[in-house]
C-alpha cells in the first residue's frame, strides 16, 4: 500500500489537473494499491490537515480541465518559519500530518516559492517528489514547466486581436503580459503575435529607444506600433536605482509600468496610446495539447519515482527527455532570460526592438 499525499500550490494555471492525472494513472496502472490523499489550497491543507480521500475516478475526465480540482493557495516561503494566526508552528505541522497520516511521500506541484518549501520539506526528513508549474518557465533545472505553452497561446492571442485594432486607429499599443522577474512569457508571446517592441525585466528599456522604434515604423509608412511589456519589466533609470530605491518606488506608484510607459509615449510624441492587460486570462482555461501531453509525461514519471522510491527530486525536462533533478539543486534558482541567448538575437535580426 503506497499513501501518497498531493497537493497544488502558488498561481494556478493550465494541466495541473493532467499531471495529477498522471501520477495517479501510473500508480493505479502498476498495480500498486495507492490511497491519494489530496491537501486543499495547497501548503494551507498540509498544515491544518485539510484533505479529501480520492480514488481513481477523482481523475478521470479531468485532462482538459483547468485550474486545480485541490485548490491553491500561497504560502510564501519568506513567511514559512512565522507563526500561523492561531500560533501553529507551519513547518512542524505538516511534519506532524505527514506522520499522522503515515504517508510514504507528498507529490507536490508548484513553482519556486513551492519548491524552496518543498525542500525544506525534504531537508526536514519528508519525502517528496515535485512537479514544474508555472507560466513564466522561470524554474531553474528544466527546459520547459506546464501551464507556459497555455499561456503563451492566449497572450499571443491578445496580441493578434490587438492588431486589427491597432491598425484600423494607427494607435500604439502596449500589451502588459505576467512575469514580474522573468521575461519568457513576453517573448514568446511577443515574438508569436508580432510585436514591434518588446519589453522584458532582464533588459532595462531606454523610453527614448522605444520611442526611435515607434518613430522608425511611423517614417516607413506604418500606421501602429504594438509594444509587448512584460509586468515587471525595468526602465535603465529604475535599473539604476538600490533596491531600497527601487522598491521604494514601486510602493508609490499607483499604475503599472505599462500604464506609466503609455504617459512618457503620449507626453513625448503626442501619439495615442492604449494599454491592454490580458491578466490572469493567462493562466485560465484548458490547457493547449502541447501542456496535456507534457503534465501528463511529467505526472507518469512521477508516478515511477515512487514506485521505485526515489524521493528528493523534481521531474523536468532537458534536451527532450523527461529527467529527474535533485531539489536542493532547483530551490531558490530563476531562469532567466539571457539578453545574449540566440533568441534575443534572432528578434534584432527580425527588427524587434528590446529599448536597449
Amino acid at each position: 500500500m503506497k499513501r501518497i499525499g498531493m497537493l497544488t500550490s502558488g498561481g494556478d494555471c493550465q494541466a495541473l489537473n493532467a499531471a495529477m492525472r498522471g501520477v495517479v494513472k501510473t500508480l493505479v496502472h502498476s498495480g500498486e494499491e495507492v490511497e491519494v490523499y489530496g491537501f486543499q489550497d495547497g501548503y494551507k491543507g498540509l498544515i491544518y490537515c485539510n484533505f479529501q480521500m480520492l480514488t481513481g475516478s477523482d481523475f478521470s475526465g479531468i485532462l482538459t480541465k483547468g485550474g486545480t480540482i485541490l485548490g491553491t493557495s500561497r504560502t510564501p516561503f519568506k513567511m514559512i518559519d512565522e507563526p500561523t494566526p492561531e500560533g501553529l508552528n507551519k513547518v512542524e505541522e505538516m511534519k506532524r500530518n505527514y506522520t499522522k497520516l503515515k504517508l510514504d511521500c507528498l507529490v507536490i506541484l508548484g513553482g519556486n516559492g513551492t519548491h524552496k518549501t518543498a525542500n525544506r520539506l525534504r531537508q526536514e526528513g519528508l519525502n517528496v517528489v515535485t512537479l514544474p508549474k508555472t507560466i513564466d518557465n522561470d524554474l531553474w533545472g528544466t527546459d520547459m514547466t506546464f501551464g507556459f505553452q497555455s499561456a503563451v497561446d492566449i497572450a499571443t492571442n491578445a496580441i493578434d486581436c490587438i492588431h486589427t485594432t491597432a491598425s484600423s486607429h494607427g494607435r500604439v499599443f502596449i500589451v502588459e503580459v505576467m512575469g514580474h522577474k522573468v521575461g519568457w512569457l513576453t517573448l514568446n508571446a511577443g515574438m508569436a503575435g508580432g510585436a514591434d517592441i518588446i519589453l522584458l525585466p532582464e533588459i532595462p528599456y531606454d523610453v527614448d529607444k522605444v520611442i526611435e522604434k515607434i518613430e522608425e515604423r511611423d517614417k516607413k509608412g506604418c500606421r501602429f506600433t504594438i509594444v509587448a511589456v512584460a509586468e515587471g519589466a525595468i526602465s535603465k533609470e529604475d535599473a539604476a536605482l538600490s533596491k531600497k530605491e527601487y522598491k521604494k518606488k514601486l510602493e508609490k506608484r499607483k499604475v503599472s509600468v505599462s500604464y506609466e510607459l503609455a504617459e512618457q509615449i503620449l507626453k513625448k510624441t503626442g501619439r495615442e496610446v492604449r494599454v491592454t492587460v490580458p491578466g490572469h486570462m493567462q493562466r485560465g482555461g484548458s490547457p493547449c495539447p502541447y501542456d496535456r501531453v507534457f503534465a501528463s509525461r511529467l505526472g507518469a514519471e512521477a508516478g515511477n519515482l515512487i514506485l521505485k522510491g526515489q524521493y528528493g527530486f523534481m521531474v523536468g525536462y532537458k534536451n527532450r527527455e523527461i529527467v529527474k533533478v535533485s531539489l536542493e539543486d532547483v530551490a531558490g534558482k530563476l531562469k532567466y532570460v539571457d539578453p545574449d541567448a540566440s533568441i534575443i538575437k534572432e528578434a534584432k535580426l527580425l527588427g524587434i526592438s528590446f529599448g536597449d
